[in-house]
């Protein structure tokens, strides 16, 4: 670097100017009126006074000259460093000098470039973080090291606000209190154990937590920075439906293998018998036919019931939409079902409203519904019992709409299991089927498939010893 372009040169040069401008002031000045007029006293003052004058112009002026090459220059650096300290990034120096001064502008320009391309680019990243977490679907909650929580997506967000009125219990008289103002929230109680198993193990954890009749899957992975783990970020996703899918599967299975392992044994029992010979007479040969036969039916309905269960919760059944006379569909089967009520000792009775009683719905479908609501209705109510058909128009907002009720006077649903008849295989008392004609369990889910397919509703009051009443509303139009 050439030494006369620095700034130590230039302040070099200044001063070597300054003196050498004295000297010569004095020598050219001074020293000649000295020798010749040294007697003349005043002269000699004003002469020291006017080179004195000329000397501190001097002075001033290389003053100026240093103030506007240094001092101005480090001012502005200055204020541009305090731009840059409030976040103006955008700020640059202007300065245009081959000293220490012009190269500290430059590499002060460079460095404000580069700070703005990081936080450009810390921004960016975090902008596309965030649209991330937004469009995720599963809650996403990140903690630090203590449990606070320090960022959350929407979802996120609600399993907080749900969660956050639930009771923290203690741990190893260890506990996380609320936050103080500011600090944001603590870590729920439902992820509290598996926060700490994180911390002690510092490898991630996956499990579904049980929380106010919902199932969440849980994956916790930590969040690690120079060896250490400094927090955790928690993925939830809400698996109430699937957990509840896979156990109507496997109570499905279960129930299906049972229902048909029963008449199937029965049926390898029964033909083992008669292979042995066990029948003495034609008459016991003719009964344990009989059971096989019956046995035989009743696998037959189950399988049948079965399929179209399937069928109609597939959507592949279809439904042929017409005027129908529901009186005149409730007095045919009303006449069907006359026969059973003599063989049983149970009352039948059809008490329909006065008036016109039409409706666009599937007949067949309909005359489903009675039927099955209606040996329903047989199963459960003992001799002497009484079973009553009963139906009307009731108005509403959108119209009017059928009103049905099929009333018996059995033995009743208790109330806890009413929400669960409708359920496939569901019975609530399997000891008051009565008779060996026992029902397949299938009867009032395809009931109440079919109802749906209306676009109308079905119910069920019940009262135990008093009897049961099966509403359903279906619309007119």
């Amino acid at each position: 670097m050439n030494f006369w372009r620095t700034l130590v040169g230039k302040l070099w040069i200044t001063i070597i100017c300054l003196v050498a401008c004295v000297l010569m002031l004095m020598g050219l000045f001074l020293l000649p009126y000295i020798d010749t007029n040294f007697t003349n006293s005043g002269a000699v003052k004003r002469l020291f006074v006017i080179v004195s004058m000329i000397g501190f112009s001097l002075t001033t002026f290389f003053a100026l000259f240093l103030f506007t090459k240094i001092t101005q220059p480090m001012q502005q650096l200055i204020q541009a460093a305090d731009s840059i300290r409030k976040g103006k990034y955008e700020t640059r120096l202007s300065l245009r000098t081959s000293d220490e001064i012009g190269e500290l502008a430059i590499t002060f320009n460079h460095m404000a470039e580069e700070l703005e391309n990081t936080i450009r680019s810390l921004k960016h990243e975090k902008e596309h973080l965030s649209s991330v977490l937004r469009s995720m679907n599963d809650a996403v909650i990140t903690l630090d090291r203590e449990g606070y929580v320090i960022l959350t997506n929407p979802p996120g967000d609600r399993i907080l606000q749900m969660w956050g009125d639930l009771i923290e219990e203690e741990d190893e008289g260890e506990i996380l209190r609320p936050a103080p103002t500011g600090e944001g929230q603590v870590v729920p109680q439902p992820l509290l154990p598996m926060f700490r198993r994180l911390l002690d193990q510092e490898s991630d954890q996956k499990m579904n937590v049980h929380v106010m009749k919902g199932v969440w899957s849980v994956h916790m992975a930590p969040l690690s920075s120079d060896g250490e783990v400094r927090g955790a970020v928690a993925v939830l996703r809400d698996v109430t439906e699937e957990v509840s899918l896979e156990k109507m599967r496997r109570d499905f299975v279960a129930n299906v293998s049972h229902e048909i392992r029963t008449p199937l044994s029965m049926m390898q029992g029964y033909s083992e018998a008669l292979l042995d010979g066990m029948a003495s007479s034609p008459e016991e040969s003719a009964e344990l036919a009989q059971v096989i036969y019956d046995e035989s039916l009743r696998m037959g309905r189950l399988v049948r019931d079965l399929l179209d269960l399937a069928r109609m919760e597939a959507g592949h059944t279809d439904m042929v939409m017409r005027q129908i006379d529901f009186r005149e569909l409730a007095e045919r089967v009303y006449r069907k079902f006359q026969v059973r009520a003599k063989e049983n000792g149970v009352e039948l009775a059809l008490e329909l409203e006065e008036g016109e009683l039409k409706l666009q719905a599937d007949e067949d479908r309909l005359e489903q519904v009675l039927t099955n609501l209606l040996d329903n209705a047989f199963r459960h109510t003992p001799e002497g019992g009484r079973v009553t058909v009963t139906a009307g128009m009731k108005p509403n907002g959108q119209g009017k709409q059928l009103h049905a009720t099929i009333t018996d006077t059995g033995v009743g649903i208790p109330s806890d299991d009413l929400r669960f008849i409708f359920d496939r295989f569901y019975k609530a008392d399997k000891a008051r089927v009565r008779g060996e004609n026992g029902g397949t369990g299938l009867g009032l889910s395809i009931v109440k498939n079919i109802i749906d397919a209306h676009h109308g509703s079905i119910w069920a009051d019940s009262e135990i010893g008093k009897g049961t009443a099966f509403h359903f509303m279906l619309p007119v139009e």
